[in-house]
């Protein structure tokens, strides 16, 4: 890494699995300024390669590894994208990897990725492997975005929600006085994308238009909430492992004949019963809710999200200054700065980690 330079890439693919968002930031005298952001979309067979490595299936080591390369490729481009804004040298890229199995429960977390190859086609440090330490630790290793949420987002004095909703959902209560809270608080658009792809071969609702033409079933909503982890005490973080097309089938079984609709009426109106619900249960009064990911652009959500707080505030993160798209990639590219500088990156208020570590691990270009 060059030590003079405090430019950092950071690259998220998240549990959408759409692609990768990528940004450039800059961390002179410690703030947290955005440079430029890019965007590059998986291939369809790497895509639909990740989605199957979801579950156990043959040959997983191989497809792994191949997936793996098939992933750097995609993050190469996209900090190739990046790198004409760059004023001066890159100090390290930072990547997240692509989750194919998250059990903290057994002692581990596995984020698919080649970062020595990513190396070798960049010709800069990457920083990668952020969650295993953490998990090392006792933690759950996620969410890891609550730290960076206070430091960009956090105002003294003022409590405040950020939630991203990506595939899976989760929340940073930001109390004012320093202290973070947060946890993942279940499907976030995982299942509203599932189903809209079975019924309709879109990949999402686009702003929740679908969603919003049905009605919401109230006997399949209690059947979706009666899921233990929605009651499980935090700390505590989830995934594809736990809420997949099998888990949701299981649930539809349970009330059959519904319009597919209605369904996703009811789909949308879970996630944000579950949001609602975990800020509730923090007892927390926000100035208001911020959303980042891609769920800020689904204007249904953010509405039912709204009414399950009795009207509260919520708006995306751009009212304080952070594209929605572009804040996860951002928290790595500061987690890539944090590790860079031998300070902590998790929260054990959040994760349930034994103390705070350093997150991350080296490869050298």
């Amino acid at each position: 890494m060059s030590e003079s330079s405090t430019l950092y890439i950071g690259l998220m693919s998240g549990t959408s699995l759409d692609g990768v968002d990528g940004v450039l930031a800059d961390f002179s005298n410690g703030a947290i300024h955005t440079l430029a952001a890019a965007f590059a979309p998986f291939p369809a067979e790497l895509r639909t390669e990740l989605m199957a490595l979801q579950a156990a299936s043959p040959n997983e080591l191989e497809r792994e590894a191949l997936a793996a390369n098939g992933l750097a490729l995609a993050y190469a481009d996209c900090v190739r994208a990046l790198l004409p804004s760059a004023a001066g040298p890159v100090a390290a890229v930072a990547v997240h990897g692509q989750t194919i199995r998250h059990r903290p429960e057994l002692g581990f977390t596995r984020q698919t990725n080649n970062p020595s190859l990513l190396a070798e086609l960049t010709g800069i440090d990457v920083i990668a492997d952020f969650r295993s330490r953490d998990i090392a630790a006792g933690g759950q290793g996620a969410p890891l975005v609550p730290a960076f949420h206070e430091a960009a987002f956090g105002k003294p004095g003022t409590p405040r929600v950020v939630v991203n909703i990506g595939g899976i959902g989760n929340i940073s209560v930001l109390h004012g006085d320093g202290r973070v809270t947060g946890f993942d608080t279940g499907p976030g658009n995982v299942l509203i994308d599932l189903w809209i792809a079975r019924h309709q071969g879109r990949a999402y609702d686009e702003d929740g238009a679908w969603a919003a033409s049905g009605t919401v079933d109230a006997p399949l909503l209690g059947i979706l909430l009666d899921e233990p982890y929605f009651r499980q005490p935090a700390p505590k973080s989830t995934g594809r492992d736990l809420f997949h097309e099998q888990w949701l089938d299981a649930k539809l079984a349970q009330c059959p004949g519904l319009a597919p609709v209605d369904v996703q009426a009811t789909l949308t109106r879970l996630t944000a019963v579950t949001i609602a619900r975990a800020i509730r249960e923090e007892g927390v009064k926000p100035d208001a809710v911020y959303v980042c990911g891609g769920g800020a652009y689904n204007g249904t959500l953010l509405r039912d999200i709204s009414a399950a707080l009795d009207g509260g505030k919520v708006e995306s993160t751009a009212a304080l200054g952070v594209a929605p798209n572009r804040v996860e990639a951002l928290a790595f590219a500061w987690l890539g700065w944090r590790f860079a500088q031998r300070e902590p990156g998790n929260l054990p208020a959040v994760t349930g980690a034994r103390g705070l570590r350093i997150l991350g691990a080296l490869y050298p270009a």
